[in-house]
């Protein structure tokens, strides 16, 4: 609910006088803005919030007053046909005629991080705040603009993140941060189009590496027969990565904030934190199994796995129970894997991975595949059947060397013959 209101404040000036201010109230916040009014306590009317006709020229600075209050509640319309959450800082720049492409990158960037916060979207907060500081630690220029943002500028960005040790992957990961900055300007109009410098700089260049490889259904076997009164320490890490090779590659941050209420007649039902895709599906025997031993360890508990330490935990503090959470269990995983001889770098994720190709191996088509994984197009779930695809081009190419022994070896018996 947004409030529009005329009011005096409550400190009067040196002559005696009390400024007439335009209150804004937003979600039971408010914003003051300054006017050009003033007056006595006696010349304003609290009931009707104008000037008494003992007000020099009282009708109209209230006709003044009313084309003020139109201004302010057509701005808020405007932001309401554009679908936009306004914020009341947003609010006074367009009530006071100032142009949004006068604001800077620094100021603009820490608006959209302020607003993830405030709506709850503490992960997205985060991962562009670190990439707003980084790239304010290679630009030191705090007024800058956004059609300051070029091509070149990005090159030598791309220069300083090498420097500092950036991995194509990291560089990638903080191009794509700036990125979707620059296209929210757009779409405030901050900036204009013509000024979009990742046409020029493509960050599809950029190369990632190290493609992170599923394990086979061997090596989940042997995870899933671990020992764990022989290895006490590492059976936590075990269940939680089995749980979610069994439940179509379910990530962490979902798997934390499980609760028994998603559990019923042997189903389970979410709603991914990252898509807001709703998944419903049965579980299978080995899931069932692991989510029994936490309901007689934990009987009194609200969530399923012993992850979120309390209830009514904040945003901020889920995010970082599940970073310090999430960085013990990918160290155990380490440890199982050495202790099993398993070669692959394996962590949290390989879960996801795994289900995916060993699905594929089994004879799932990769659409079935990206359906059960929530994907939203064919095109995330071949990112994840990378390995899988080059495995079948290397069988392939075998034949070349395997096609003229069996042609040879056809020949020789009809010559025989």
């Amino acid at each position: 609910m947004v409030n529009i209101k005329f009011i005096l404040r409550k400190k009067a000036t040196s002559e005696g006088n009390y400024p007439v201010v335009l209150r804004i109230t937003k979600n039971s916040k408010s914003k003051i803005i300054t006017l050009s009014f003033k007056c006595s306590k006696n010349d304003w009317d609290e009931n009707s919030n104008q000037f008494k006709k003992s007000y020099p020229n009282f009708h109209q600075s209230n006709l003044v007053l009313l084309k003020l209050k139109e201004k302010a509640l057509k701005i808020i319309n405007d932001f309401e046909l554009e679908e936009m959450d306004f914020t009341l800082q947003q609010f006074e720049e367009k009530f006071r005629g100032i142009e949004p492409n006068k604001k800077t990158v620094l100021n603009f960037w820490e608006e959209v991080v302020e607003d993830l916060i405030k709506s709850g979207k503490v992960g997205n907060a985060k991962a562009l705040s670190e990439t707003k500081d980084s790239f304010f630690s290679f630009c030191t220029k705090k007024t800058l603009m956004f059609k300051e943002i070029t091509p070149s500028l990005l090159d030598k960005y791309e220069v300083y993140l090498r420097a500092n040790k950036n991995t194509d992957g990291g560089v990638a990961f903080k191009m794509r941060e700036l990125r979707s900055i620059f296209n929210k300007a757009i779409r405030k109009g901050v900036v204009q189009e013509k000024y979009y410098p990742f046409k020029v700089y493509k960050i599809s260049k950029l190369k990632v590496g190290n493609v992170k490889k599923a394990l086979s259904r061997e090596d989940m076997i042997k995870i899933q027969n671990l020992d764990e009164e022989k290895y006490p320490k590492l059976a936590e890490a075990k269940r939680l990565f089995m749980f979610s090779y069994f439940t179509r590659g379910i990530n962490f941050m979902d798997l934390s904030q499980l609760e028994w209420s998603n559990i019923s007649s042997g189903r389970i039902q979410y709603v991914r934190a990252k898509t807001k895709g709703v998944f419903n599906f049965s579980l299978l025997p080995p899931a069932i199994e692991i989510i029994e031993y936490y309901k007689n360890k934990f009987p009194n508990s609200k969530y399923v796995f012993p992850i979120l330490l309390k209830e009514n935990m904040t945003p901020t503090q889920v995010l970082n129970r599940k970073h310090k959470k999430l960085k013990r269990i990918n160290a155990d995983l380490k440890k199982i894997a050495e202790v099993l001889g398993i070669d692959t770098s394996i962590s949290f994720y390989t879960a996801r991975h795994s289900y995916a190709t060993n699905l594929k191996n089994l004879g799932a088509s990769v659409e079935k595949i990206s359906q059960s994984m929530g994907h939203k197009n064919v095109a995330i779930t071949m990112s994840y059947l990378k390995a899988f695809e080059d495995e079948e081009i290397d069988k392939e190419n075998e034949k070349l060397l395997m096609e003229p022994i069996v042609q040879f070896n056809q020949e020789i018996s009809r010559f025989a013959s």
